[in-house]
């Protein structure tokens, strides 16, 4: 299991990629592109969107409370163990899974927040990352060897317990 040291933490606050006030400002640049949301909000927006993500990432909770709007997706549904400020091996295998074999709901036992890193490393170029900023937005990142290396080198960070 990896876990970012204390120190770290505020690097997490920054967006991972171009952060949009809503969702409906982003749906242009993501037309013809493999989507991948993090969050149930993420994947319940771009669903009443008319935008169903080819994986989505879920753990039934937003900002620690119960989310009631968490999708329920036809999808090959996948389960992974990852507790709160973690990236677990579990969590790795599923998304690599998923990956490979889309479409696909990860539902995660624990926190799904930090699955953006190894979900950036494991996607394809050109996909879209979304995921939410907690009270401002939704990030998207495109992604492609820039990236891939920025994912890499937050990963990097993180020390293995």
């Amino acid at each position: 299991m990896l876990r970012l040291p204390g120190a770290h933490r505020d690097l997490l606050k920054v967006p991972f990629g171009t952060l949009y006030h809503d969702i409906s400002e982003l749906l242009p640049r993501i037309e013809g592109r493999a989507i991948y949301a993090v969050g149930d909000v993420v994947t319940h927006n771009l669903l009443g969107a008319g935008i169903v993500p080819d994986i989505a990432i879920i753990d039934g909770y937003t900002m620690r409370t119960p989310c009631t709007c968490s999708p329920l997706l036809s999808a090959r549904r996948v389960t992974a163990r990852n507790p709160p400020g973690t990236i677990t091996d579990d969590l790795v295998a599923a998304i690599d899974d998923v990956v490979r074999d889309p479409p696909g709901v990860i539902f995660v036992d624990g926190e799904e927040d930090l699955a953006v890193i190894p979900l950036v490393i494991a996607a394809p170029p050109g996909s879209a990352v979304l995921y939410g900023q907690p009270g401002e937005g939704v990030v998207l990142r495109i992604v492609d060897a820039s990236a891939k290396r920025d994912a890499e080198a937050i990963l990097d960070l993180f020390v293995r317990e």
